[in-house]
């Protein structure tokens, strides 16, 4: 059966992940000298590493010969983790498993030691789902957890998580990747790397459509599978908003509305496309913050000599 991408290449190890350098060397160098905390938290956008970081993590702390920090992926309990064989690695899904009782069940089981490996690993995907009752449940846990016992929380909402909770977990902060950063990755879409929007998976899973399409990937084959046809109706657009043209921009979000395009991604790109222009106006060299070939790049900066500033801050909101 085929694999998809973003699985097939999730990272296997601290070295393999990109656009978190600080992370994984202060996690790595955490796992080289004993110093392993009872939670961590890891918070960030989708796509940024989190899972497959907590995942490296249970391997590490339950490799049988790990080097300089990292899981050697050959060792019984590292194949045993990875094929899902080894039981004492339990990932939650707590969009799911938000109930009190849930929490309770797992309070139980955490006083059982480990059948296997060293240490038993909790990995809660989405841990600010969990209702109050259930965070109660398992502040108790956090407090007094067992000494076989790791949890990872990961979240993409850290500030729906009560203060107690914080309190007790060592907090990692994982940024968007860079696109450049994902464009070393996956260098066959490099130019259109700001499609993923900071994230690795989901720069796969264009990837993947593009494939699907087209043995050869192409800027073309990239923007129909993003849903993209070029990128001169934003210029169309803002034609229609300098002159007033209230009946020229309805006809044309009506054209693409009709072509399928995705509305939510339209409003992004308008979005983005006018933090170009802000970009431009305010910044003497903007070429390193703004991602885009030369050619587009220059018509940016015409259409941005077209503007007053605060005009491009209105249509901004």
């Amino acid at each position: 059966m085929y694999q998809v991408l973003y699985r097939k290449w999730r990272p296997q190890s601290f070295s393999d992940v990109y656009g978190q350098p600080m992370i994984t060397a202060a996690l790595k160098n955490e796992l080289r000298t004993g110093r392993i905390a009872h939670a961590y938290l890891f918070t960030g956008s989708r796509g940024t590493g989190k899972t497959s970081c907590a995942k490296i993590l249970a391997k590490a702390v339950n490799c049988l010969n790990p080097k300089e920090g990292d899981p050697c992926n050959e060792c019984d309990s590292c194949l045993g983790i990875d094929g899902g064989t080894i039981l004492d690695v339990v990932e939650i899904d707590a969009a799911s498993n938000n109930g009190v009782d849930n929490i309770r069940d797992l309070r139980e089981e955490v006083n059982f030691t480990p059948s296997v490996v060293r240490y038993r690993v909790y990995i809660i995907d989405e841990v600010h789902m969990l209702s109050s009752g259930a965070f109660n449940a398992l502040l108790k846990t956090l407090e007094e957890p067992p000494a076989h016992v790791i949890f990872v929380l990961a979240t993409t909402e850290v500030h729906k998580l009560p203060a107690t909770i914080l309190s007790r977990c060592q907090r990692f902060d994982f940024r968007r990747i860079a696109p450049e950063d994902i464009a070393a990755r996956i260098r066959y879409i490099a130019s259109q790397a700001r499609l993923a929007d900071g994230g690795m998976r989901d720069a796969l899973s264009l990837l993947d459509q593009c494939i699907s399409r087209s043995h050869e990937v192409t800027v073309e084959s990239v923007a129909d599978a993003a849903g993209l046809a070029g990128r001169d109706y934003l210029f169309e657009f803002s034609e229609a908003v300098r002159s007033g043209d209230g009946g020229a921009a309805l006809a044309l979000v009506g054209r693409l509305h009709q072509a399928s395009r995705d509305m939510e991604r339209l409003c992004a790109e308008l979005i983005e496309f006018y933090r170009n222009l802000m970009v431009i106006k305010s910044v003497p060299d903007p070429s390193g913050l703004i991602i885009a070939p030369p050619a587009e790049l220059e018509q940016l900066r015409t259409e941005a000599g077209a503007y007053e500033l605060p005009v491009i801050l209105h249509c901004m909101d």
